[in-house]
């Protein structure tokens, strides 16, 4: 690992004009409030993302319905700033939701959060903002962008590694970090303290849900949702030596490592629980096998993007495959040109879904992502004839 350059916070930033993106949730609100406090020139923007948003949220599902804006314009009256609602659907829908599908029909998982942090916030938002004249896009996540001395950017984990969100922003380049602004990600709050903050703040969202899953797909079902676009096909649910253990009606339906959901009829021979280990949108057809054969030593992604210059050549890292999974030891090398990166764990890990993304780290740095495109299975699946 590199040392990381000396930083300066970037709340020490001189006033800046800033736009903030207003989820209607709390933590949107809070940051909104706290850049404001800061003595920054702040407008609250909603994202109307949903071509036909519903009227209210279920539960904490789903987001960008009427209610959230409500929510949100409520709070920058509040706040005392002046408040918009941006109509960014069919951004949304071309950039997010096709790729959504035309990821899990060619068998990956995608990550939908990080494609809108890079695709809708961070790049449609932040461009139509820096168009109008502002400095920087304020978000609630939970990350810290600090500057180095020499003027560049870096973007670190939250000070509370609990709530840590910079998971999904590591798509994000110097250049947008450079007019990112996260008020939650440097200091230790948790989210009791987060919501006391927007009580005595007077903001209304104080003990509102947090919205979770996929924001799009508002009852959570995810299969259902795909199957409407998909369609159903019946196909085969092999074992490991490709024989027949059950059907299922669209592979796009399956995710790695999964084990719920299988529908297989009879038990493994062994007794023990099956997971889903491989996805074949070709053949419609998907394996499964005990969860031992989830184990990967190595991984290739593609679409590499760096918070930053690219690393040359081999580096030690840790590395984050999930948006809530730990950190694991690995050396990683740029190849192809720099449009591919190998990595190798220093110990098996388990379950790793292409299309998702693998997320460098270098101790609280964040060094750049790319998205997971084949794994090397520290157990080779058998082929038929074995």
């Amino acid at each position: 690992m590199t040392a990381t350059p000396p930083s300066i916070p970037e709340a020490t930033a001189p006033r800046l004009r800033v736009l903030a993106a207003m989820s209607g949730g709390v933590d949107s609100a809070v940051a909104a409030a706290r850049a404001a406090e800061a003595g920054h020139d702040v407008t609250g923007v909603h994202l109307a993302l949903s071509a036909n948003p519903k009227s209210f949220r279920t539960g904490a599902r789903g987001c960008c319905t009427v209610e959230d804006a409500h929510d949100a314009r409520r709070a920058a009256d509040v706040i005392g700033i002046p408040f918009y609602v941006w109509d960014l659907a069919e951004r949304f829908r071309e950039d997010v939701v096709e790729d959504f599908f035309a990821e899990y029909e060619a068998g990956r998982t995608p990550n939908p959060c990080l494609r809108c942090n890079e695709k809708i916030k961070f790049a449609a938002l932040l461009d139509k903002a820096l168009a109008l004249g502002f400095d920087a896009v304020c978000t609630g996540h939970y990350a810290t962008v600090v500057r180095r001395a020499d003027g560049g950017r870096e973007l670190h984990r939250a000070s509370d590694m609990a709530k840590d969100q910079s998971y999904v922003l590591g798509v994000l380049d110097e250049r947008q970090l450079a007019h990112a602004m996260f008020p939650l990600g440097d200091t230790l709050t948790t989210k009791d303290e987060i919501r006391a903050e927007a009580e005595r703040r007077g903001l209304a969202v104080a003990e509102k849900p947090d919205s979770h899953d996929i924001c799009f797909i508002a009852d959570g079902d995810t299969r259902g949702f795909l199957a409407k676009r998909l369609g159903s096909a019946e196909g085969d649910i092999l074992d490991e030596s490709g024989a027949r253990v059950g059907t299922h009606e669209g592979a796009h339906g399956f995710t790695i490592g999964q084990r719920k959901g299988l529908r297989i009829g009879h038990p493994a021979p062994d007794g023990r629980p099956r997971y889903v280990l491989d996805i074949s949108p070709v053949e419609n057809t998907v394996t499964v096998g005990p969860a031992e054969s989830l184990d990967v030593s190595a991984l290739s992604a593609v679409r590499p993007r760096w918070c930053g210059a690219p690393p040359r050549g081999a580096g030690t890292y840790t590395a984050q495959l999930r948006a809530h999974g730990g950190e694991t030891e690995v050396t990683a090398e740029p190849v192809g040109d720099g449009r591919e990166l190998r990595v190798r764990f220093a110990e098996p890990v388990r379950g790793v879904a292409p299309g998702q993304a693998v997320v460098l780290y270098d101790g609280t740095r964040v060094v750049g992502s790319a998205t997971i495109a084949s794994t090397e299975r520290a157990r080779p699946l058998p082929t038929a004839a074995e």
